[in-house]
């Protein structure tokens, strides 16, 4: 598949998804200004990666889009979340995102935190509520989108990240730190679209599910490190340089800049090598380069 190709393919997965979004939101004058902030962040544009995820593997094992954009969606909420609570004062306190000023600089700490703070509730209201997958294999989802959302997840991953402002961290500290911060929801949205598609966790194919999601989410972590230290910050939409001014521990202080891209290589063969005998894989295939390759 073509990057043209591939490029026309998200927009359509990421046209859907957005559709999708705005009918979790109704209008209450009451709320204004929390629903404003939201949104704010939550249609502030981005790749929409993994609710592609969520709607590929969902088509690659047979099921259909319907069962598959409440996960997708609920996958992207909790993402947008992330970002919110990431650029605050407390955490990061970056002042770009995507291209825009942070969402705090914009409706203040407080209407923030109380923006992620709903958008992650609501994430989990949108999946409970996906009928068109059923009751079982929502509640499945559910449980499996928690665990990756939480203490052993992205969060646990978060206070990892924490620490590292902290002190060093060693190689094996900062990879599990990845795979929990950027890696879980990964999975969990790869994971999800499978869920949707009526896969369950003891097939043998979830494994390979789970080996591309694993792989890529690396991969994804260590390019984006790369972007930090080499990258545009017009073309990024942030500042860049952060990580090495605060001094944070990542890839690039293990390896150099193309031994990290080697690295990335290394692990985008290894998820396309996961799913290339599935017949349908092209688009995933396809994602797992163009994220390898990538210059914002």
């Amino acid at each position: 598949m073509t990057n043209e190709v591939l490029e026309l393919l998200m927009h359509r997965n990421a046209t859907v998804t957005e559709e999708a979004l705005k009918g979790y939101y109704t209008e209450d004058e009451d709320l204004q200004a929390l629903l404003n902030s939201e949104r704010y962040s939550l249609f502030a544009g981005g790749k929409r990666i993994r609710p592609f995820l969520t709607m590929e593997f969902c088509r690659l094992f047979g099921g259909e889009d319907e069962a598959a954009v409440p996960f997708a969606c609920a996958v992207e909420m909790i993402h947008t979340y992330s970002l919110i609570h990431d650029d605050l004062p407390c955490m990061d306190d970056d002042e770009m995102r995507r291209g825009k000023p942070t969402n705090h600089r914009v409706f203040g700490e407080a209407t923030a935190l109380l923006a992620g703070d709903a958008l992650l509730t609501g994430a989990f209201e949108a999946a409970a509520s996906n009928t068109a997958a059923g009751a079982e294999i929502s509640a499945k989802a559910v449980a499996y989108l928690a665990n990756c959302a939480g203490r052993y997840g992205m969060i646990g991953g978060q206070i990892m990240d924490l620490a590292g402002e902290e002190r060093k961290l060693s190689l094996d500290e900062l990879l599990k730190l990845h795979s929990l911060k950027t890696g879980a929801l990964i999975n969990a949205a790869c994971v999800l679209g499978a869920l949707a598609a009526g896969v369950s966790f003891t097939d043998p194919c979830m494994n390979d599910v789970v080996t591309y999601a694993e792989s890529i989410g690396l991969a994804f972590q260590i390019v984006d490190d790369i972007l930090d230290r080499t990258g545009d910050s017009k073309l990024l939409g942030k500042n860049v340089g952060s990580d090495e001014s605060n001094q944070k521990t990542t890839l690039l202080s293990f390896y150099t800049v193309e031994e990290a891209r080697f690295y990335a290589e290394k692990l985008t063969r290894d998820a396309v090598l996961a799913l290339k005998k599935y017949p349908d894989s092209d688009a995933l295939c396809s994602l797992a380069e163009w994220l390898a390759s990538r210059d914002r």
